[in-house]
């Protein structure tokens, strides 16, 4: 699989960490309930067909990208950094996320 980096270009898939759902970039509140911040962390829907996905371009620029993919044809339909997101990029996932790694500015 080859994803396009905004910042790098056409990357091979293994120069990037799968991170999960995109979804984990909408952080609850930090007062949320403990309901809400249980579904944050362990509910995910698992479909077939297009997916948003949260990748960071670790052997490359460091930039965390959201990937609009077919999970069924494994074709990539659209990537861009998640600080371009709508709505100013919402939070961006723990440093645990990219081993350690800081996300670039």
């Amino acid at each position: 699989m080859r994803i396009t980096c905004p910042l790098c270009g056409d990357r091979d898939r293994r120069e990037f960490y799968y991170y999960g759902d995109a979804v984990y970039a909408d952080r609850p509140a930090e007062d949320a309930a403990f309901e809400t911040w249980d579904d944050y962390l362990h509910l995910r829907d698992n479909p077939a067909g297009e997916t948003r996905d949260l990748w960071y371009h670790e052997l490359g620029c460091s930039a965390w990208i959201e990937v609009t993919r077919n999970t069924v044809t494994h074709e990539v339909l659209s990537t861009r950094l998640l600080t371009d997101r709508a709505g100013g990029g919402g939070a961006t996932p723990g440093k645990s996320a990219a081993k350690g790694k800081e996300r670039a500015k």
